[in-house]
């Protein structure tokens, strides 16, 4: 069995626990960790497990709401922790170095087995070092995890082809954005090739990967300003034909509930 709940989502930051389960024995993976320590924990606790019981930490890129609490993590918990050498380069430095033996290289097309599961990290086009997202299965069912990502490339939507599951970026409404009240530099940034998933798009990449199997769709990496839940909802419904209602929306506090794959 597969399933994965997200503990929090947003430039606050994000954090998302997968499990696999084989008879009596289930392996957890936290895909990055972008809160506060003590914040992860509670969170954790609240989803049924604690960090003990995690089996291993995927970070995405070397952004703070994706990496946030790792190093304390790793120093207190000394559980292993999977990133691009490209992410290492950029963080390494006098307060890492201790750590360096529990960091293990992920490679774009690379497969990481970690006990029940299997992860499978694939490049996205994001303004980090070398970014990598996650496809997800047990054997059996497929979860895509993919947020911060500027434009869907084809190898994202090769990547993501035949999922049964998605937690999936839509960030931001261009109209909002151009009406915010960030500095242009910035919403160049968001909006641009390297930077965010605006809702359209998100659904078009939805649009190109949806097939009869696809049960579960989760709107993340929200923006807190320039984005709404309606909106979101509203746009991955039009791509999968169903109602609003039907999309979840991961939120930067609650994160969501548990969904089985």
């Amino acid at each position: 069995m597969l399933r994965f709940k997200n503990l929090g989502s947003g430039s606050s930051g994000n954090a998302t626990l997968v499990e696999a389960r084989s008879g009596v024995h289930t392996t957890r993976l936290l895909i990055d960790c972008g809160l506060r320590l003590r914040e992860l924990e509670v969170r954790l606790i609240e989803a049924g497990t604690c960090v003990e019981e995690i089996d291993g930490i995927f970070i995405t890129h070397e952004h703070g709401d994706h990496i946030g609490c790792a190093r304390s993590l790793t120093k207190r918990y000394a559980k292993p922790l999977w990133m691009s050498q490209g992410t290492w380069l950029t963080i390494s430095n006098e307060t890492w170095q201790p750590f360096e033996h529990m960091v293990r290289y992920a490679k774009d097309g690379c497969a990481i087995e970690i006990g029940a599961l299997q992860a499978m990290p694939f490049t996205v086009p994001h303004d980090a070092r070398e970014p990598l997202q996650l496809r997800c299965n047990d054997g059996n069912r497929h979860l895509g995890v993919v947020t911060d990502l500027g434009h869907a490339s084809s190898h994202v939507v090769d990547a993501l082809q035949g999922c049964h599951a998605l937690l999936l970026e839509a960030n931001h409404d261009p109209a909002l954005l151009e009406a915010s009240a960030y500095p242009n530099f910035l919403k160049q940034r968001v909006a641009g090739p390297w930077g965010h998933l605006a809702n359209q798009a998100a659904a078009e990449l939805l649009a190109r990967i949806q097939h009869p199997k696809l049960k579960h769709v989760q709107a993340a990496h929200l923006s807190e300003r320039n984005n709404t839940p309606a909106l979101a909802r509203l746009s991955l419904s039009e791509a999968l034909g169903c109602a609003p209602e039907d999309i979840d929306v991961a939120d930067p506090i609650d994160g969501s509930h548990w969904i089985e794959v």
